[in-house]
């Protein structure tokens, strides 16, 4: 099996380093030929499988179009890809998403993952010195001293 990777990686059209999961909505920059001229198609949608084979590695991207379903299978290192913009992510708990063939609007859309980075910043007493724990010196004031 190693022979099989030292090959693919030498014929290997294009060195493309995949910075997506399976639920995250990408954006793909796909060169088409028309004729003599050359132009790029931008097709945004969820990426609802990935197959690992190798060199023969795809993504299948599916999208709502006017309340049709359109889905496209794209081959990672494929020369026709200009670029993939990773959109947003997806929480996902599965490896196929193809139970989204049958939904259409809201129920089709997946929830954002959130990072840590994104959550907000929770204040703690720490931070915030007049509301820490009393030094000495406030707490000799404010505490009433009796004379004996």
């Amino acid at each position: 099996m190693d022979i099989m990777r030292e090959i693919e990686k030498k014929i290997m059209p294009v060195d493309r380093k995949i910075k997506f999961e399976i639920g995250d909505t990408v954006k793909v920059h796909y060169r088409i030929v028309e004729g003599n001229r050359e132009r790029i198609q931008v097709f945004e949608g969820i990426v609802i499988a990935m197959d690992n084979k190798g060199m023969s590695k795809s993504f299948t991207v599916r999208k709502l179009s006017f309340d049709v379903g359109v889905e496209r299978i794209f081959p990672v290192y494929s020369t026709r890809i200009a670029k993939i913009e990773v959109v947003r992510k997806g929480k996902t708990r599965r490896a196929k998403l193809y139970y989204l063939r049958e939904r259409t609007g809201k129920a089709a859309k997946l929830r954002e993952k959130t990072t840590r980075a994104a959550k907000k910043h929770t204040v703690t007493a720490a931070d915030v010195p007049s509301v820490g724990a009393p030094d000495e010196a406030a707490a000799a004031e404010t505490t009433p001293q009796h004379e004996s």
